[in-house]
Protein backbone atom coordinates (compact mmCIF):
# COMPACT_ATOMS: atom_id res chain seq x y z
CA UNK A 1 0.00 0.00 0.00
CA UNK A 2 1.47 3.67 -1.47
CA UNK A 3 0.03 7.24 -0.65
CA UNK A 4 -0.16 9.37 -3.55
CA UNK A 5 2.97 9.64 -5.12
CA UNK A 6 5.70 12.47 -5.64
CA UNK A 7 5.54 14.24 -9.22
CA UNK A 8 6.89 12.25 -11.97
CA UNK A 9 6.07 14.32 -14.52
CA UNK A 10 9.58 14.59 -15.93
CA UNK A 11 9.71 10.47 -16.76
CA UNK A 12 12.80 10.18 -18.93
CA UNK A 13 12.79 10.85 -22.25
CA UNK A 14 9.28 12.34 -22.18
CA UNK A 15 7.99 8.95 -22.75
CA UNK A 16 4.20 9.36 -22.82
CA UNK A 17 2.45 7.12 -19.16
CA UNK A 18 0.02 5.23 -21.48
CA UNK A 19 -0.72 5.46 -25.31
CA UNK A 20 -3.09 3.21 -26.68
CA UNK A 21 -2.64 2.70 -30.45
CA UNK A 22 -4.66 2.16 -33.58
CA UNK A 23 -7.18 0.48 -30.85
CA UNK A 24 -9.97 -0.96 -32.49
CA UNK A 25 -13.45 -3.15 -31.44
CA UNK A 26 -16.47 -4.25 -33.17
CA UNK A 27 -20.15 -5.49 -31.39
CA UNK A 28 -22.08 -7.09 -34.40
CA UNK A 29 -20.18 -5.67 -37.67
CA UNK A 30 -20.46 -2.34 -35.79
CA UNK A 31 -16.93 -0.89 -35.85
CA UNK A 32 -18.10 1.08 -32.04
CA UNK A 33 -14.18 2.11 -32.15
CA UNK A 34 -11.83 2.22 -35.39
CA UNK A 35 -8.35 2.77 -35.59
CA UNK A 36 -8.00 5.28 -32.57
CA UNK A 37 -4.43 6.82 -30.70
CA UNK A 38 -4.27 8.70 -27.69
CA UNK A 39 -1.83 9.09 -25.27
CA UNK A 40 -1.60 10.95 -21.90
CA UNK A 41 1.22 12.19 -20.33
CA UNK A 42 1.93 12.29 -15.97
CA UNK A 43 0.85 15.30 -14.34
CA UNK A 44 -1.66 15.60 -17.62
CA UNK A 45 -5.77 15.27 -17.75
CA UNK A 46 -6.51 14.49 -21.33
CA UNK A 47 -10.89 15.14 -22.16
CA UNK A 48 -12.70 12.26 -24.17
CA UNK A 49 -15.22 14.48 -25.66
CA UNK A 50 -17.90 13.60 -28.74
CA UNK A 51 -22.24 12.52 -28.51
CA UNK A 52 -23.20 9.18 -27.11
CA UNK A 53 -22.25 7.01 -28.95
CA UNK A 54 -19.11 8.23 -30.23
CA UNK A 55 -16.75 5.17 -28.91
CA UNK A 56 -14.65 7.00 -25.93
CA UNK A 57 -16.77 5.29 -23.30
CA UNK A 58 -15.86 1.93 -25.47
CA UNK A 59 -12.36 3.40 -26.04
CA UNK A 60 -11.59 3.58 -22.06
CA UNK A 61 -13.76 0.53 -21.04
CA UNK A 62 -10.56 -0.97 -23.50
CA UNK A 63 -8.48 0.70 -20.88
CA UNK A 64 -10.05 -0.71 -17.94
CA UNK A 65 -10.23 -4.24 -18.94
CA UNK A 66 -14.12 -4.02 -19.40
CA UNK A 67 -13.52 -4.69 -22.90
CA UNK A 68 -10.45 -6.84 -25.08
CA UNK A 69 -10.11 -5.19 -27.84
CA UNK A 70 -10.21 -6.53 -31.87
CA UNK A 71 -6.65 -4.92 -32.70
CA UNK A 72 -4.23 -2.11 -31.23
CA UNK A 73 -1.99 -2.02 -28.60
CA UNK A 74 -1.42 -0.41 -25.29
CA UNK A 75 1.53 0.69 -23.52
CA UNK A 76 2.13 1.99 -19.98
CA UNK A 77 5.92 4.19 -19.67
CA UNK A 78 7.00 2.68 -23.68
CA UNK A 79 6.09 -0.85 -22.35
CA UNK A 80 3.97 -2.63 -24.21
CA UNK A 81 0.80 -3.86 -21.57
CA UNK A 82 -0.93 -6.84 -21.66
CA UNK A 83 -4.66 -6.58 -20.29
CA UNK A 84 -7.15 -8.77 -21.02
CA UNK A 85 -9.41 -7.53 -17.84
CA UNK A 86 -9.95 -4.93 -15.06
CA UNK A 87 -7.48 -6.93 -12.96
CA UNK A 88 -4.59 -6.65 -15.14
CA UNK A 89 -5.63 -3.29 -15.46
CA UNK A 90 -5.18 -2.23 -11.61
CA UNK A 91 -1.44 -4.19 -11.95
CA UNK A 92 -0.52 -1.17 -14.42
CA UNK A 93 -1.62 1.28 -11.96
CA UNK A 94 -5.13 1.60 -13.91
CA UNK A 95 -7.82 2.85 -12.05
CA UNK A 96 -11.29 3.90 -13.00
CA UNK A 97 -14.26 6.35 -11.04
CA UNK A 98 -17.35 5.48 -12.90
CA UNK A 99 -20.28 8.05 -12.42
CA UNK A 100 -22.31 5.78 -10.41
CA UNK A 101 -18.79 6.08 -7.58
CA UNK A 102 -19.44 2.42 -6.66
CA UNK A 103 -19.20 3.15 -3.06
CA UNK A 104 -20.85 0.77 -0.31
CA UNK A 105 -23.18 3.33 0.99
CA UNK A 106 -23.64 1.63 4.62
CA UNK A 107 -20.06 1.83 5.96
CA UNK A 108 -17.53 4.53 6.46
CA UNK A 109 -14.86 6.19 4.31
CA UNK A 110 -12.05 3.69 5.01
CA UNK A 111 -14.45 0.46 5.53
CA UNK A 112 -14.56 1.80 1.66
CA UNK A 113 -11.12 2.32 0.88
CA UNK A 114 -9.87 -1.24 1.52
CA UNK A 115 -13.33 -2.60 0.39
CA UNK A 116 -12.17 -6.32 -0.41
CA UNK A 117 -8.23 -5.50 0.50
CA UNK A 118 -8.98 -5.14 4.63
CA UNK A 119 -5.97 -5.38 6.56
CA UNK A 120 -5.81 -7.36 9.20
CA UNK A 121 -3.79 -7.64 13.04
CA UNK A 122 -1.47 -10.51 13.35
CA UNK A 123 -4.44 -12.16 14.53
CA UNK A 124 -6.35 -12.31 11.63
CA UNK A 125 -8.93 -9.57 12.73
CA UNK A 126 -9.85 -6.32 10.79
CA UNK A 127 -7.23 -3.78 11.90
CA UNK A 128 -9.66 -1.06 11.81
CA UNK A 129 -7.12 1.40 13.34
CA UNK A 130 -4.65 0.90 10.68
CA UNK A 131 -7.13 1.23 7.93
CA UNK A 132 -8.67 4.55 9.57
CA UNK A 133 -5.21 5.85 10.02
CA UNK A 134 -4.20 5.39 6.35
CA UNK A 135 -7.48 6.95 5.57
CA UNK A 136 -6.48 9.51 7.23
CA UNK A 137 -3.12 10.58 5.75
CA UNK A 138 -4.30 10.25 2.27
CA UNK A 139 -7.44 12.35 2.56
CA UNK A 140 -5.51 14.56 4.74
CA UNK A 141 -3.25 15.27 1.47
CA UNK A 142 -5.74 15.37 -1.01
CA UNK A 143 -8.57 16.96 0.25
CA UNK A 144 -7.61 18.16 4.04
CA UNK A 145 -10.91 19.82 4.29
CA UNK A 146 -12.65 16.29 5.06
CA UNK A 147 -13.51 15.13 8.31
CA UNK A 148 -16.34 12.72 8.33
CA UNK A 149 -14.34 10.07 9.03
CA UNK A 150 -16.65 7.96 10.70
CA UNK A 151 -19.92 8.78 9.52
CA UNK A 152 -21.36 6.22 6.26
CA UNK A 153 -20.80 7.80 3.07
CA UNK A 154 -24.49 7.42 2.32
CA UNK A 155 -24.62 10.48 4.65
CA UNK A 156 -21.65 12.52 2.50
CA UNK A 157 -22.07 15.30 -0.08
CA UNK A 158 -21.57 14.48 -3.58
CA UNK A 159 -18.18 16.23 -3.32
CA UNK A 160 -17.01 14.30 -0.57
CA UNK A 161 -18.25 10.82 -1.91
CA UNK A 162 -16.19 11.83 -5.17
CA UNK A 163 -13.11 12.19 -2.68
CA UNK A 164 -13.86 8.55 -1.18
CA UNK A 165 -14.14 7.28 -4.73
CA UNK A 166 -10.79 9.30 -5.66
CA UNK A 167 -8.72 8.52 -2.64
CA UNK A 168 -9.67 4.74 -2.94
CA UNK A 169 -8.25 4.52 -6.35
CA UNK A 170 -5.00 6.32 -5.64
CA UNK A 171 -4.49 4.25 -2.08
CA UNK A 172 -2.65 1.51 -3.68
CA UNK A 173 -0.57 3.65 -5.92
CA UNK A 174 -2.59 4.34 -9.26
CA UNK A 175 -0.41 5.83 -11.89
CA UNK A 176 -3.49 6.37 -14.45
CA UNK A 177 -6.81 7.41 -13.50
CA UNK A 178 -10.31 7.32 -15.67
CA UNK A 179 -12.87 10.10 -14.17
CA UNK A 180 -16.10 9.51 -15.90
CA UNK A 181 -18.79 12.11 -15.75
CA UNK A 182 -16.80 13.32 -12.21
CA UNK A 183 -19.18 16.50 -11.47
CA UNK A 184 -22.68 15.09 -13.13
CA UNK A 185 -25.51 15.97 -10.92
CA UNK A 186 -22.76 18.10 -8.58
CA UNK A 187 -23.70 21.68 -7.84
CA UNK A 188 -21.55 24.70 -8.26
CA UNK A 189 -19.62 24.25 -4.31
CA UNK A 190 -19.19 20.29 -4.90
CA UNK A 191 -18.19 20.88 -8.70
CA UNK A 192 -15.49 23.02 -7.24
CA UNK A 193 -14.23 20.92 -4.78
CA UNK A 194 -14.12 18.02 -7.23
CA UNK A 195 -12.04 20.54 -9.48
CA UNK A 196 -9.51 21.15 -6.75
CA UNK A 197 -9.55 17.12 -6.54
CA UNK A 198 -8.41 16.44 -9.89
CA UNK A 199 -5.97 19.54 -9.80
CA UNK A 200 -4.21 18.12 -7.33
CA UNK A 201 -4.12 14.37 -8.44
CA UNK A 202 -2.20 16.64 -11.30
CA UNK A 203 0.20 17.85 -9.22
CA UNK A 204 1.15 14.67 -7.67
CA UNK A 205 2.20 13.15 -10.97
CA UNK A 206 -0.98 11.48 -11.90
CA UNK A 207 -2.22 11.19 -15.44
CA UNK A 208 -6.08 11.28 -15.98
CA UNK A 209 -8.23 10.58 -18.82
CA UNK A 210 -11.71 12.60 -18.28
CA UNK A 211 -15.01 11.73 -20.34
CA UNK A 212 -17.43 14.76 -19.79
CA UNK A 213 -20.19 15.87 -21.56
CA UNK A 214 -19.59 19.52 -19.94
CA UNK A 215 -17.58 21.62 -22.19
CA UNK A 216 -16.84 23.96 -19.63
CA UNK A 217 -15.39 21.38 -17.40
CA UNK A 218 -13.43 19.91 -20.14
CA UNK A 219 -11.88 23.67 -20.57
CA UNK A 220 -11.62 24.43 -17.07
CA UNK A 221 -9.45 21.16 -16.32
CA UNK A 222 -8.46 19.46 -19.41
CA UNK A 223 -4.69 19.64 -20.69
CA UNK A 224 -6.02 18.36 -24.07
CA UNK A 225 -8.92 17.37 -25.51
CA UNK A 226 -9.52 14.44 -27.82
CA UNK A 227 -12.63 14.39 -30.08
CA UNK A 228 -14.14 11.33 -31.39
CA UNK A 229 -17.08 10.81 -33.51
CA UNK A 230 -18.66 7.57 -35.06
CA UNK A 231 -15.61 5.52 -33.09
CA UNK A 232 -12.81 7.32 -34.66
CA UNK A 233 -10.97 10.34 -33.32
CA UNK A 234 -11.65 13.64 -35.26
CA UNK A 235 -8.46 15.73 -33.36
CA UNK A 236 -6.22 16.50 -30.44
CA UNK A 237 -5.93 20.16 -29.71
CA UNK A 238 -4.61 21.85 -26.57
CA UNK A 239 -7.47 23.27 -24.58
CA UNK A 240 -5.35 27.05 -25.05
CA UNK A 241 -5.03 26.42 -28.92
CA UNK A 242 -9.22 25.69 -29.27
CA UNK A 243 -12.13 27.33 -28.70
CA UNK A 244 -15.53 25.68 -27.41
CA UNK A 245 -17.46 27.03 -30.43
CA UNK A 246 -14.61 25.07 -32.84
CA UNK A 247 -14.53 22.16 -30.14
CA UNK A 248 -18.43 22.09 -30.53
CA UNK A 249 -17.69 21.67 -34.24
CA UNK A 250 -15.82 18.61 -33.94
CA UNK A 251 -18.63 17.18 -31.96
CA UNK A 252 -20.82 17.69 -34.38
CA UNK A 253 -19.30 18.15 -37.52
CA UNK A 254 -16.04 16.62 -37.61
CA UNK A 255 -14.33 19.64 -38.84
CA UNK A 256 -10.93 19.92 -37.56
CA UNK A 257 -9.76 23.48 -36.67
CA UNK A 258 -6.57 25.10 -37.38
CA UNK A 259 -5.07 24.34 -34.01
CA UNK A 260 -6.01 20.71 -33.60
CA UNK A 261 -4.48 18.14 -34.67
CA UNK A 262 -6.58 15.92 -37.53
CA UNK A 263 -7.24 12.00 -36.58
CA UNK A 264 -8.85 9.43 -39.24
CA UNK A 265 -12.36 10.66 -38.04
CA UNK A 266 -12.04 14.45 -39.40
CA UNK A 267 -14.04 15.79 -41.92
CA UNK A 268 -12.10 15.91 -45.35
CA UNK A 269 -12.39 19.34 -46.60
CA UNK A 270 -11.42 19.59 -50.60
CA UNK A 271 -9.32 22.44 -51.35
CA UNK A 272 -8.99 23.91 -54.82
CA UNK A 273 -6.47 23.15 -56.90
Amino acid sequence: MTEISENTNSSAGNVPLVELRNISISFGGIHAVNNASVELNAGEVVALVGHNGAGKSTLIKILSGAYKRDAGSIYVQGEEAHIANPRDAKRYGIETIYQTLALADNVDAAANLFLGRELRTRWGTLDDAAMESATRRVMGRLNPRFQRFKEPVSSLSGGQRQSVAIARAILFNARILIMDEPTAALGPQETAQVSDLVRQLKADGIGIFLISHDIHDVFDLADRIVVMKNGQVVGTARTSDVTEDEVLGMIILGKCPPGAVPGPGALQVATAA
